[in-house]
């Protein structure tokens, strides 16, 4: 219900209908789609696959199958009404309250719950496409605005510091969590040599040091394809913001501020993480390294599912401060190794193409993780400001073209020991 109330507060309650109805961009659907997607794939998996019940409204599969329309096409689609949608999606809610004394926890799509966590995930993460393409918006604010003074203390002496991760094995993935997707399963030991890996992500103001030595100007920082990416595009700064009066700006839901570069920097894309890094004459951390710093407990040798534990909360989750927290923030949310905001504030670039782990198995439908690997996808770890606590993890595994920038994705750069 928690979820459901997020969701309609990014759509009905935040915009007209003519807002919810219209694409903002090509590479979002209307906030509408999403609104009925989320109650389709809940009927989906809750009513048909868990209860047996009957489609309610079988029409209506092929506009809110995600694989069937890409986002580009959705907004010809007949789609439904703000208000249909709020009935249908209610009408969905309403039947699986009623069924949830019926459907017996058993068989591998119920046991443990984990079509119910599934199906929570999905809203949650769809939320968080939603705040993207709210933040593509060129509009007014619409968004409330926590105020910046709620912010935590951030720690800006601790920005470029790096800690060592010594050689030796962990075990990535989880086997027994019953929220993890596929393609976080299952547990296998992976052997590292030792390497450094920064102790906050990059912020704003290093990021900006980049920029002002050059940095967009300079082929030897940047992957032959980025090359190519950034002089088609012209890109020369992190998206959303612009020069003025020379001052740097950035729009951020509506509102122009100056940009605050205690923040780690957000709205860049794999390209420009990796040209930075090499820059600064480092790496992005393999996904393996970005897990192992997060998870692993060197002195007792378990996995921890946070890194500061297995419960609990320090870091900055659920759309609560519509930003990142300054760098250094949160320093009980650190992980054994010391190393802090690996939860939270900005999705992380890794290094790694998109794979299944060692015997991967797709569950319940190769859609969500197989069709994706291979070599053009990049992972994200961590989460961002925007992603709920009940889908981020130090398994959980995100991924994009490595030119995608709306998505709220930012860096930290490692090395190796030698």
């Amino acid at each position: 219900m928690a979820a459901r109330d997020r969701s309609v507060g990014l759509t009905l309650e935040a915009l007209e209908e003519p807002d919810l109805m219209v694409q903002v961009s090509p590479l979002m659907s209307p906030l509408v789609w999403d609104l009925a997607h989320i109650g389709n794939y809940e009927e989906l998996w809750l009513l048909r696959a868990a209860a047996g019940q009957e489609a309610m409204r079988p029409e209506i599969d092929d506009l809110y199958d995600a694989f069937e329309h890409p986002r580009a096409e959705r907004p010809k689609l007949p789609l439904l009404t703000p208000a249909e949608s709020r009935a249908y999606i209610d009408t969905v809610r309403a039947k699986v309250l009623d069924s949830l004394e019926k459907v017996p926890l058993t068989g591998p799509l119920a046991a443990g719950g984990f079509v119910y966590g599934m199906v929570i995930q999905h809203e949650h993460q769809h939320d968080e496409t939603m705040l993207a393409t709210h933040q593509l918006r060129k509009d007014g604010p619409t968004l409330l605005d926590p105020s910046p003074e709620d912010a935590p203390a951030g720690a800006p002496a601790l920005a470029g510091h790096e800690v060592l991760v010594e050689a030796g094995p962990f075990v990535m993935g989880t086997s027994d969590d019953p929220w993890a997707y596929d393609n976080e399963r299952g547990a296998h030991t992976v052997d590292l040599p030792a390497f450094f890996i920064d102790v906050t992500p990059v912020s704003n103001a290093a990021y900006l040091a980049f920029m002002d030595d050059g940095g967009y100007d300079d082929p030897r920082w940047w992957h032959p394809d980025g090359w190519e990416w950034r002089t088609r595009t012209g890109k020369r700064s992190p998206a959303f913001w612009r020069r003025e009066n020379g001052q740097w700006l950035r729009r951020r839901f509506g509102r122009v501020e100056p940009v605050p570069f205690d923040e780690p920097v957000q709205h860049v894309c794999w390209y420009e993480a990796d040209a930075y890094a090499r820059w600064a004459g480092k790496r992005l951390p393999t996904e393996a390294e970005w897990e192992k710093a997060a998870s692993w407990d060197p002195d007792t040798r378990r996995k921890r599912r946070l890194p500061w534990g297995d419960s609990g909360e320090h870091a900055n989750l659920g759309q609560r401060m519509m930003r990142p927290a300054p760098v250094g923030s949160y320093a009980d949310g650190a992980s054994a190794y010391g190393v802090r905001q690996l939860l939270g504030d900005v999705w992380e670039w890794t290094s790694s193409d998109f794979h299944g782990y060692p015997g991967f198995r797709a569950f319940p439908y190769k859609e969500y993780s197989e069709v994706f690997f291979g070599t053009d996808y990049k992972v994200l770890r961590g989460g961002s400001w925007a992603t709920h606590p009940l889908a981020c993890r130090t398994t959980f595994r995100n991924w994009d073209y490595p030119i995608r920038r709306q998505i709220f994705a930012g860096f930290r750069c490692a090395r190796d020991a030698a």
